[in-house]
C-alpha cells in the first residue's frame, strides 16, 4: 500500500523564527505554532486546547519567514511531518516530530500589525502583496 505524509496547520507564531546556515550554506530557519480549538465539553461548559507544533522551513521560505514573520502572526503551512531522532546528553534516546514547511501563507491577523516603534499600530509591516510568494 502507498504512503501519503501531507499536513496542513493553521496558527499563531509562538516565537520570532529562528534563521541558521548548513555550512553549506542553505537557509534553514525554524518556529513554533500553537493552533487553537475551541469546543464544548460533555456538560457544555466552553474549553480551548492549544496544539504546540514545531515547523522547519528551508531556502528562500526561510529568509522570507525571518523578515516578515513575528510571534502572535497567523500563517497556514502546508508540509509533510518528520520525525527527528537524537541521544540526550544522558543517553537516553529523544524524538520528536515537526513540520517540515513546504508552503506558506501569511494571513491577516485582523488587526494592525504595529511598525517597529509604533506602539499604537497605526502603521504595518509588509502586507501579504509584499511578500513574493
Amino acid at each position: 500500500m502507498a504512503n501519503f505524509n501531507r499536513v496542513i496547520v493553521m496558527g499563531n507564531l509562538t516565537r520570532d523564527p529562528e534563521l541558521r546556515y548548513t555550512p553549506s550554506g542553505a537557509a534553514v530557519t525554524s518556529f513554533g505554532l500553537g493552533i487553537n480549538r475551541r469546543f464544548r465539553d460533555s456538560s457544555g461548559a466552553p474549553k480551548e486546547e492549544v496544539t504546540f507544533v514545531e515547523i522547519v522551513a528551508w531556502g528562500k521560505q526561510a529568509e522570507l519567514c525571518t523578515e516578515y514573520l513575528k510571534k502572535g502572526r497567523l500563517v497556514l503551512i502546508e508540509g509533510r511531518l518528520r520525525q527527528e531522532r537524537w541521544e540526550s546528553r544522558e543517553g537516553e534516546s529523544r524524538s520528536a516530530v515537526k513540520v517540515v514547511a513546504e508552503r506558506i501563507q501569511f494571513l491577516p491577523n485582523g488587526r494592525p500589525q504595529a511598525a517597529e516603534g509604533d506602539p499604537e499600530g497605526e502603521g504595518t509591516g509588509a502586507s501579504e502583496s509584499d511578500v513574493p510568494f
